[in-house]
């Protein structure tokens, strides 16, 4: 085996997801198992370089993770970006730094790998993805939630035409994040503060655009109604703060085909559901509620007949009347097995279709969930092209 080196300067790090999803459950991870096989007697060994503000912070995790606390550690994104031994350049900063950094290393020559949302603004994600192109360098945008196991088994599911005609999606997330005043609050304070790019119509929507893209097809129309039910929260420093962005949405989506979906995205709900998303498909054949890791189905031969009478008790277990997908296969991490598509399509130019362009169709759909919430009317979601 020839081991082939790739390194990747990796912006944002210290935060939650940057480090525990992408450095320590993905690039380490594919170390850990010893490179990736390309399959033609070649392993691609990836290099991180974490790259941010915090220098304490980078060389306590360079050093908790045998990395080189003083080579694989770097404050100037210029200089790093100025090194012929980077090969990409990866992003998980606060939304609000990502579209800048990311037009620096498009101009530097580097492949791109970036955390969703791409920009702030629709405009500013459809010229990432023009620059991107121009350059002839190869761009990609995390899309992990088509990779977990509930979803993957749902897409097989749709692909054995289990549901017959689907007629309707019906997708529930969220939990309560806590305001930060008697208990810590587990998501950033920036998350809350629309002039820092926070909201989770921003945070989500990107997420849903996609979902429902692979699975189901192109969101055609979309009707939204966002909501700051939390006004006041407590930052890191134990300090009140002004909730100005949106922690609720309820959205509609009319899909090419006519498919209907509808998705409930908040930070301010109670969990009563087996995981913290869950998606319900209806068909005509049967049903299936798929969540991160699980998926149940209910056939059309295995339907029960309810009947509705409000003057006597339920005497039906309906969650027992459904039946767990089986596994069938061991499922990655879903980060991680983006990742190594990726990193195959830079190594081997293989196929792939999560660019940026694909990750300004959802800036666009978030962009129009907010002006819908905005204006009270349901609006056109337009094609996209370069």
């Amino acid at each position: 085996m020839t081991r082939k080196t790739v390194r990747i300067a990796m912006n944002g790090v210290t935060g939650r997801m940057g480090y525990r999803q992408h450095l320590v459950r993905s690039l380490l991870a594919l170390r850990e198992q010893g490179g990736l096989d390309l399959g033609d007697g070649t392993v691609l060994w990836p290099e991180p370089l974490l790259v941010g503000r915090r220098e304490h912070a980078l060389k306590e995790i360079a050093e908790r993770h045998g990395l080189d606390p003083v080579a694989d550690v770097s404050t100037d994104l210029d200089a790093v970006l100025a090194d012929d031994g980077v090969d990409i350049y990866f992003d998980a900063q606060v939304t609000a730094a990502r579209e800048e950094a990311i037009k620096k290393a498009v101009a530097a020559g580097k492949h791109i790998y970036t955390e969703k949302p791409t920009a702030t603004g629709l405009e500013g994600a459809l010229e990432l993805a023009r620059l991107a192109e121009a350059a002839g360098v190869k761009h990609g945008v995390v899309q992990d939630k088509i990779f977990l196991p509930g979803l993957l088994k749902l897409k097989r599911l749709i692909d054995g035409g289990f549901f017959g005609r689907i007629l309707s999606v019906r997708g529930e997330f969220g939990y309560w994040v806590f305001e930060g005043d008697w208990q810590a609050a587990q998501r950033p304070s920036w998350n809350y503060r629309a002039e820092d790019g926070g909201g989770i119509v921003s945070d989500m929507f990107p997420h849903w655009e996609y979902v429902l893209h692979e699975l189901f097809g192109p969101v055609r129309t979309v009707q939204a109604q966002a909501a700051t039910h939390i006004p006041t929260r407590w930052d890191e420093r134990g300090k009140p703060y002004e909730a100005t962005a949106d922690d609720s949405a309820y959205g509609v989506f009319q899909l090419e085909g006519g498919v209907i979906a509808q998705i409930n995205s908040s930070w301010a709900v109670r969990v009563n559901r087996d995981e913290l998303v869950e998606f319900q498909v209806d068909g005509t054949e049967g049903s299936a509620v798929a969540g991160l890791r699980n998926c149940r189905v209910q056939h059309r031969s295995h339907t029960p007949k309810p009947v509705w009478n409000p003057d006597l008790p339920a005497t039906e277990a309906f969650r027992d009347q459904w039946q767990q997908v089986p596994d069938n296969e061991e499922f990655d991490n879903g980060f991680k097995a983006q990742w190594e598509l990726f990193l195959r399509h830079v190594a081997l130019d293989e196929s792939w279709r999560w660019d940026l362009l694909a990750g300004a169709r959802g800036v666009q759909l978030a962009e129009l969930g907010l002006k819908s919430s905005a204006e009270g009317r349901r609006l056109d979601v337009p094609e996209l092209s370069l």
